[in-house]
């Protein structure tokens, strides 16, 4: 398989990008070729000044982006969960790139859509400081549900998985490391069944 990883973190050492560096590891182990894209060296305005009413700018890294996304046959997006969601940068990535016509395309005569980036399945792959029972109940885990039905799954990505790794602040470096390896097991487990 194609395998796209987006480090969705723009701190350049953080754990976001150890989980990258597993995921990569692992699915390379497993065959597959795997092309990484670091959300902090992409150049690229965030946001949608006048939403989806006119045409914007069109930087070359969203472009190549895109492009990114067409070669994949498996995208894989690492974040951490700030403020119950993805960081903010990484949604205006969304916002700007998947738009109408690239992503998706809405029907002329009924509320229905074509979702353009059928055929490719997608990695959720998250980290947060709370317990995952508490992201559960009292966000709903808005972020991820966001992420994976509102976009993702809108837009034909299927299936979509999701792994947490959770109570970050409060896991020593032996456990940290342990999540770095169910990452890389995961990775390496990645076939063509999607």
């Amino acid at each position: 398989m194609k395998v796209l990883v987006l480090n969705g973190n723009s701190e350049r050492n953080s754990l976001t990008a150890g989980i990258c560096e597993a995921y990569i590891n692992g699915a390379k182990l497993a065959g597959h070729t795997v092309q990484l894209l670091q959300i902090g060296e992409m150049k690229f305005d965030p946001i949608l000044h006048e939403g989806y009413h006119s045409e914007q700018a069109f930087e070359p890294d969203l472009k190549s982006f895109q492009e990114k996304i067409l070669w994949a046959d498996h995208f894989v997006i690492a974040y951490p969960t700030w403020w119950g969601g993805m960081p903010a940068l990484l949604k205006g990535l969304f916002d700007r790139a998947l738009y109408s016509g690239f992503a998706y395309k809405y029907h002329e005569k009924d509320p229905l859509w074509d979702k353009l980036l059928k055929g490719r399945s997608a990695t959720i792959i998250t980290t947060m400081d709370a317990p995952l029972v508490w992201y559960a109940l009292a966000y709903r885990s808005a972020g991820t549900h966001m992420l994976k039905n509102a976009i993702l799954k809108f837009c034909g990505f299927k299936p979509v998985d999701t792994l947490y790794i959770t109570r970050v602040r409060f896991k020593t470096k032996d456990q940290l490391q342990k999540e770095l390896d169910r990452v890389y097991a995961k990775a390496s487990q990645l076939n063509n069944k999607y």
